[in-house]
């Protein structure tokens, strides 16, 4: 029954998650679209209800239900980031915004960001426990907690290998590719902005002395003197 909720759980986060952006940018309707995004913590709330049902009914505790408290964990901890990241792809596809932007892949950048990511993993891995602390309390002595506590150590397992990572960002940097497209151009930032500016020329104006030198061309000296 618990691994049946989690399924249930999960294709509902993505038909909700799909119904909401869908509201939002294809139908033009916002605030179903919201209505629809902020309904998702409730399915981690009827998953929760249903384990402690569970429990209560005198079902032996196993790793289905520590599968349970991370799986509401995880989305705690990091299912924001994942509907951000695709609310901002939606945007740009149907909305017209621009292109979200791509994660730093070198130096420090690159390190901070796997730290932010980290700490998502150890926001999931106190809130699996916490719930998982609340089932060993809740069961008591009426029945077998060893899973439910080996799930605890797997959880806290998985968050070290994790910060290791992470932190290995830190420590050993990742250094960008010489000549590589991240390489600003000769003459410093100003040419590197006027470089962007001659490739975004493409890109409509509404008014035309908004229309991008690119397209209209450059005026000529002759002409500039008359």
């Amino acid at each position: 029954m618990i691994v049946t909720m989690i399924v249930v759980c999960e294709v509902g986060f993505w038909v909700l998650l799909a119904a909401g952006l869908g509201a939002r940018y294809l139908l033009r309707m916002p605030r179903l679209g919201a209505g629809l995004l902020l309904c998702e913590p409730l399915l981690e709330v009827l998953l929760l209800v249903v384990s402690a049902i569970d429990l209560k009914n005198g079902a032996e505790p196993s790793w289905r239900h520590g599968l349970a408290a991370i799986y509401i964990g995880y989305t705690v901890g990091h299912g924001h980031r994942t509907v951000k990241w695709l609310d901002g792809h939606a945007a740009h596809r149907f909305g017209g915004a621009p292109p979200p932007a791509k994660p730093p892949r070198y130096g420090m950048a690159r390190a901070r960001h796997e730290g932010a990511i980290w700490l998502g993993t150890l926001i999931a891995g106190s809130v699996a426990s916490a719930l998982l602390l609340a089932a060993v309390w809740y069961v008591g002595d009426a029945g077998d907690t060893a899973k439910l506590e080996a799930s605890i150590g797997g959880v806290w397992r998985a968050v070290g290998i994790h910060g290791l990572i992470a932190l290995s960002y830190s420590v050993w940097p990742k250094k960008a590719p010489e000549g590589g497209a991240e390489k600003a151009p000769e003459g410093g930032a100003e040419k590197a902005s006027e470089a962007g500016a001659e490739k975004a020329s493409a890109l409509p104006a509404r008014d035309p002395e908004h229309v991008p030198d690119l397209l209209v061309g450059h005026p000529r000296k002759d002409e500039e003197q008359v």
